[in-house]
């Protein structure tokens, strides 16, 4: 199936649970960004719930548009052409309401999907070290840019290679080994700030009180 498919599938989110309210009420989508294993899927859909947003995964639009898995393409079609319809995917959901949106690891470093990012989202990169990317990565056997090689060679230079691109983001949150709610907890606190911060002072602070936080967690 062509890759212009996905221009033409509906967005489909998980919604959260009708009731209650929140403090945050972002204006645009919350984009999670990071590597493999940071746990932007996993923190995202934790997120909306708080957030009473929907939830996405760019991944999985991918292969619903696709009718193929991302592994799939990967093997029949090469990353670029991979990248090309993920760039379209996110730009349309960026294009409607505001949700909670997990990117897959290499979408942050393609130019034109960064700006869209930039300009229609407030982007949270998941920071993780290289050790806990290994223990995470080590529960799935389908991460296409892990299938050849060693996987702690390729992440340490995926690590050097994409980490000073995800420090563009807006929020900067370690991702912990722990509960998943800790993280989430670290990135509720520190969007709070960002949103009601100045423009100009908010991205300055995020990542600061990010590591912070996660320092004293």
């Amino acid at each position: 199936m062509k890759i212009d498919a996905f221009n033409a599938a509906g967005d489909k989110a998980e919604r959260a649970p009708a009731g209650g309210g929140s403090a945050i009420m972002p204006a645009r989508s919350i984009v999670l960004v990071g590597l493999m294993g940071a746990g932007k899927s996993n923190i995202g859909r934790r997120l909306a719930s708080r957030l009473h947003l929907p939830f996405v995964d760019a991944d999985s639009e991918i292969e619903t548009a696709a009718g193929e898995t991302i592994e799939e393409i990967f093997a029949r079609h090469g990353e670029p052409y991979f990248r090309s319809g993920e760039r379209r995917v996110i730009a349309r959901l960026l294009d409607g309401p505001p949700h909670v949106l997990a990117t897959g690891g290499g979408a942050f470093m393609d130019a034109r999907t960064h700006e869209h990012i930039r300009r229609r989202g407030i982007s949270i990169w998941l920071r993780a070290d290289l050790e806990l990317l290994l223990a995470r990565v080590a529960r799935r056997d389908n991460r296409p840019l892990l299938k050849d090689g060693d996987r702690r060679a390729i992440l340490a230079a995926l690590i050097e290679q994409r980490h000073p691109i995800y420090a563009e983001a807006d929020i900067v949150v370690d991702s912990i080994d722990g509960p998943p709610e800790l993280t989430l907890a670290h990135v509720v606190s520190v969007l709070k700030r960002y949103l009601a911060a100045p423009p100009a002072a908010a991205t300055g602070e995020a990542e600061q009180r990010g590591t912070d936080e996660a320092a004293r967690g």
